[in-house]
């Protein structure tokens, strides 16, 4: 193209050379002649120009649809650990009727503590636990999510059956084991004639589904201020297939919730006829159930966004 441009347009060009001899043109002659040549430079101007919109175009497109070329690989986002478990462990409960219920994660006194059965005296109410954002009258984070649960019982006529996923706060220091935000899932089932072995079936079925079928549960007495009787459930170390290790301590079994029959208590605080209904609850940290599920020994690498740690992941 450029070639094309010197042979005709340059200074020395064929066009060029026929401007510099129109000076010989006889005078009668000159109008005509100078029209004559102006429209011949402008013509091939225009030529030349369209040309190179035209191969450049045409060099475009041979580009952009040559699809023997290698492709570019693009960087895509994965789902966070957190979020990963946390769809898994709702998809269970969802199999066996449970609906998903969210609710705020700043609270009053009354949904966090008093509505499930929390004595004055007792020391999640504590500033050294909770982080209150005001006092007299509390207005505080949740600690859990079981204030979401209040909700729906104040809300909801029994049979009940819902899940609360959700982050909550507690005044802890940050360490390889604990965090000051973590998030929970806690399952609530309220209906008629609800007993101890529906909670443990319910458990079974949830250990079996997440962890595998060959792991199993055990079940330890406990207290938890909102349930009665209450009970703390460990599995089979999946680390070491129960043989003792650092994870589970040498012990063969691992904590990974909290459980129990609803107190009557926290049911009539709610307006719901506790000799009518009966019902269970459990809890568990999402971020604990991760580290187990996917060998992390640090809580705090949750919270870091590093990629190299979350492209795992994919």
């Amino acid at each position: 193209m450029e070639a094309i441009r010197i042979e005709y347009l340059s200074k020395k060009g064929k066009i060029s050379t026929l401007f510099n001899d129109f000076r010989t043109v006889p005078n009668e002659l000159k109008r005509e002649v100078g029209k004559s040549l102006n429209e011949l430079k402008n013509f091939a101007t225009e030529e030349l120009n369209r040309l190179k919109e035209e191969f450049a175009t045409q060099e475009t497109t041979e580009k952009s649809n040559d699809l023997t070329m290698p492709a570019m690989p693009l960087k895509l986002g994965t789902r966070h650990p957190i979020s990963m478990v946390r769809n898994e462990i709702i998809e269970i409960f969802s199999r066996l009727g449970f609906t998903v219920s969210e609710g705020p994660e700043i609270e009053d006194d009354w949904h966090v503590f008093s509505a499930l059965n929390f004595p004055e005296e007792h020391p999640a109410r504590d500033m050294q636990d909770t982080f209150f954002i005001q006092q007299n009258p509390d207005v505080l984070l949740r600690t859990h999510t079981s204030s979401v649960q209040v909700h729906e019982m104040e809300e909801l006529e029994p049979p009940i059956r819902t899940i609360t996923p959700g982050r909550v706060f507690r005044n802890e220091a940050i360490s390889a084991r604990a965090h000051c935000i973590f998030h929970q899932i806690e399952a609530l089932y309220i209906d008629e004639n609800v007993s101890f072995a529906d909670l443990k079936q319910t458990l079974i079925y949830f250990v079996k589904e997440l962890f595998g079928k060959d792991v199993q549960i055990r079940l330890r007495p406990s207290y938890f201020p909102f349930t009665e009787p209450s009970a703390e459930m460990d599995i089979s170390c999946t680390i070491c297939n129960s043989e003792g290790c650092n994870v589970c301590k040498n012990t063969g079994w691992l904590e990974i919730l909290g459980c129990g029959m609803v107190d009557p208590n926290v049911l009539d605080s709610s307006n719901i006829d506790s000799k009518k209904y009966t019902g269970f609850a459990l809890g568990m940290g999402v971020e604990r159930i991760a580290m187990l599920k996917y060998g992390i020994k640090d809580l705090r690498l949750f919270f870091e966004n590093d990629v190299r740690f979350l492209e795992q992941f994919k």
